[in-house]
This record gives structure tokens, sequence and C-alpha cells, in this order.
């Protein structure tokens, strides 16, 4: 029976808030300070929450994020893993990781929100889209070399994939300030793997310096979270 033998260390969905570094890291549990925390980069607003929401004027068609005030990415398909020794069937990226991706695939400029159309792109490192350089607008839909999201990730997976542990398998998330629950309930999203299965957008639930990831990659512990090896 096949495994599957994904790496964790591209993940996509990684998709949020990759913008770290060591002199701007918050404390878990605000996003003042973190790697989604644009209020001093002089993007065109001191606010911290009105580059991805508004109190009123959002976009509507948005589900899966309360009072959206971002642009969205206009990737429509994007290129995503595979691999022989995987089981799961991999879809397109979830409403979830496509808010991620509307400023990760490189498309659009993180300051592009409200009425705005922004000119500041994420940076290279931190776009998803492409394979190559990106950023500056040049990101794309390509994502096939990052652990794959748009999955359903359930018993009849478990059953077809031994390495994977049942989604009832207890987890707890961050470290200073921490949650406990199970792989259902902490790291999916309607059933499937998503950019925030690994990445939490509003680092409320972060191990510090690790770019807004909920488990440590130390001792490979985020891999092991769902991976039985």
């Amino acid at each position: 029976m096949k495994r599957m033998h994904w790496a964790v260390s591209g993940l996509a969905v990684a998709a949020l808030g990759l913008l770290v570094s060591p002199l701007a890291m918050a404390a878990p549990g605000t996003i003042l300070g973190s790697g989604h925390d644009f209020s001093t980069k002089g993007y065109g607003s001191t606010e911290i929450c009105v580059f991805c929401h508004t109190p009123h004027n959002a976009n509507t068609s948005v589900t899966g994020a309360p009072l959206w005030n971002h642009a969205l990415s206009a990737v429509a398909s994007y290129t995503v893993y595979s691999s022989p020794s995987m089981n799961a069937t991999t879809g397109q990226p979830g409403t979830i990781s496509k808010l991620c991706l509307s400023c990760h695939d490189g498309t659009v400029a993180v300051d592009s929100f409200g009425a705005l159309t922004g000119t500041h792109y994420v940076p290279a490192t931190d776009n998803i889209g492409s394979i190559g350089a990106g950023g500056a607008g040049t990101g794309g839909t390509h994502l096939e070399n990052d652990h794959p999201i748009g999955f359903i990730y359930n018993a009849a997976l478990v059953t077809a994939d031994p390495g994977l542990f049942p989604t009832s398998k207890a987890v707890t998330i961050g470290s200073t300030k921490s949650s406990t629950g199970t792989i259902s309930t902490k790291m999916l999203y309607s059933e499937q793997v998503e950019c925030a299965s690994c990445h939490d957008v509003h680092n409320t639930y972060t191990v510090a310096g690790t770019g807004l990831l909920k488990v440590t990659t130390a001792g490979s512990a985020l891999c092991l979270t769902c991976h039985d090896k």
C-alpha cells in the first residue's frame, strides 16, 4: 500500500504571515508586531486590521472570513502538488487558502485593500505562487513544490494511507498561549488541509520565531502531528 511522503518545509500555504523578521516578532496572541502587522510600513494605513478586514463596505462575495477588505487573486487555477505515493486527491485551494494566496501568490500587492491599488508585493521568499524570483506581481499559479492543500483528510484517507494519524488524534497548538483539541478541530477546515492547517494568520496560537506556525518544527513535531512515521 502506498504511503505519502510529503515535505512540510515549503508549505503553501505557508502562506500565512511569512513576512516575519526577528525585529518584528510579536508574542503569540497579538497581531501587533507580527508578520501580518503592516501598520508601520507606509502601506496606506496605520491601522492593523484594515488590510484584511473592514467594518463597512466589505466584499460580500467572500465566505470564510468576516468583512473581507483585501483584493482577491485573479488566479483561477493553480498547478498543485502531486506524487505517485500520495493517496489523497488534491484539488484547488479552498476558500481560506485563497484568501492567503491573495497576497502570497505574488499577483496582488499587500496594500491592495479597500479602494486602494497597492504596489508593495510580498518578497520572493514569501511568494509561494511561483517558481523562481517571484514578487512585484510576477507570481502566479505554481503550488506544486509546496505541501499539498485543498484535499480531504478523513477516515477514508487514513484507511487508504496508514501513514497518517486518525483525525481524532489529540493535538496541542501554540506555545506561550496554547489550545488543545484534535487534528480535526485544530488542523482541518471542513475536513480539508489548507494553509491555516499549519499557520495561524492572527498569531493567536503560534510558536515564537516560526513564521506563524501552530506547532514547532523542532524534532519534526509539526510533520508528526499528522504523519505517523
